[in-house]
């Protein structure tokens, strides 16, 4: 069974949010929170309010712990999303163009112990 988590429009660039991204991908849920709160960067509180609340969902969608069940972080990607334009004053009369770029982060958490053999326990 697996669980989605999604932030739309989070108000970074997919570039920088991808460094983090890849650190968790694959990895244990305890081990990828833990990467996050030891992580420098910004991302890292994004996703980890984001893995959280997938961890919320997963529990809710199956009515079983998770601490049990042993989850992952099956996928997570950063997709590129709408890009504020705005303008910035340059000598000479000139304007140069600044791009204040947003992206959307997708989250899939899924266990690898199977909820039926704990129920049948």
């Amino acid at each position: 069974m697996e669980a989605v988590a999604k932030l739309k429009s989070c108000s970074m660039s997919a570039q920088k949010m991808r460094l983090v991204i890849d650190n968790i991908r694959g990895k244990n849920v305890n081990d990828a929170l833990n990467i996050l709160r030891f992580s420098k960067r910004e991302a890292a509180i994004w996703l980890d309010k984001l893995l959280r609340s997938a961890i919320a969902n997963w529990e809710v969608r199956t009515g079983a712990d998770a601490a049990d069940h042993d989850l992952y972080v099956k996928t997570a990607f950063s997709d590129a999303a709408a890009m504020m334009k705005r303008f910035q004053p340059a000598p000479q009369g000139r304007a140069h163009r600044i791009r204040k770029r947003t992206n959307h982060v997708t989250l899939v958490v899924e266990n690898k112990k199977q909820l039926a053999e704990t129920a049948a326990e």
